[in-house]
């Protein structure tokens, strides 16, 4: 990655050791969460402008990243007591939440489950709105199939974040490289299989995951920003209406020209929008 990086801290939240970035010194807390197969670093281009105003916490989900990957069972109650356990680790009593893929669905399983402990939510290009699933994944989530396709490999890093993009340039070499090192780290492999099959099947998404979820969307009362690419292949655009729709206190954003991840590829854009909702 050619961005500076912050440096790296380490707490052990709910026993799990996770590395984090912590960035700003004043102005409300903001927890960014990061989607399926990413890391802290997805959100090199966003952090700085944010913590001019916030006090930002960037931590790796539990079995990405350099964050512990325990041999346990991985699902989404699992992930939403590790981002309670690490905000109870931070001494973080209330904050924002701002969540990719599949960080906007934990954001949104942690919001219906700690409402108070939330101030505002912000879903980018979120999981959880529906089954879609883009064919990649399903095949992911099949036995032997899925360990012969995530074996770690520079083609196999570009292939899986080229879909998430509009542009292929921007999956560098330098972005290659960075997340083939944390994809050959001990253990990754094996916990990135076991999340994916946790939350999908050849079929799509879990639907004992996603109705829940779709259920009470309507209990969501905190002011909510939703973002997404107008050219997600990964997620499709009519989730984000499905969100608009069924948050009442909730405003859209369609960027256009844009893939799965609007605040790495329209970042400038993306920081202007998500600094003014913050600060409403």
């Amino acid at each position: 990655m050619t961005l500076q990086t912050p440096d790296d801290h380490y707490v052990a939240a709910g026993g799990i050791t996770t590395r984090y970035w912590a960035l700003g010194t004043s102005g409300p807390p903001v927890v960014m969460i990061h989607g399926l197969g990413a890391s802290a670093e997805i959100w090199l281009r966003n952090i700085d402008s944010l913590a001019e105003r916030h006090r930002v916490y960037v931590p790796d989900l539990v079995g990405f990243g350099r964050t512990d990957k325990p041999p346990s069972l991985y699902s989404t109650d699992h992930f939403t007591r590790f981002i309670n356990d690490f905000l109870n680790a931070m001494q973080i009593e209330r904050c924002s939440l701002v969540g990719h893929s599949l960080g906007g669905g934990i954001a949104l399983q942690y919001i219906l489950r700690f409402p108070k402990k939330v101030d505002k939510l912000v879903l980018v290009d979120s999981a959880g709105l529906g089954p879609d699933a883009p064919f990649i994944l399903r095949l992911f989530s099949l036995p032997h199939i899925g360990e012969l396709l995530t074996y770690p490999s520079r083609p196999g890093v570009y292939c899986f974040f080229r879909q998430a993009v509009h542009h292929a340039s921007d999956v560098t070499k330098d972005f290659i490289d960075h997340y083939y090192r944390l994809y050959s780290l001990p253990g990754a492999q094996s916990a990135f299989l076991k999340i994916i099959r946790s939350i999908t099947t050849i079929r799509g998404g879990r639907k004992e995951l996603i109705k829940p979820v779709l259920t009470n969307l309507n209990r969501i009362t905190h002011p909510t920003l939703v973002i997404w690419g107008h050219n997600d292949r990964i997620l499709p655009v009519k989730h984000a209406y499905v969100a608009k729709n069924k948050i009442l206190n909730s405003t859209l954003r369609i960027f256009k020209h844009c893939g799965h991840m609007p605040h790495f590829e329209c970042s400038a854009d993306f920081n202007k929008l998500l600094i003014e909702f913050l600060a409403e």
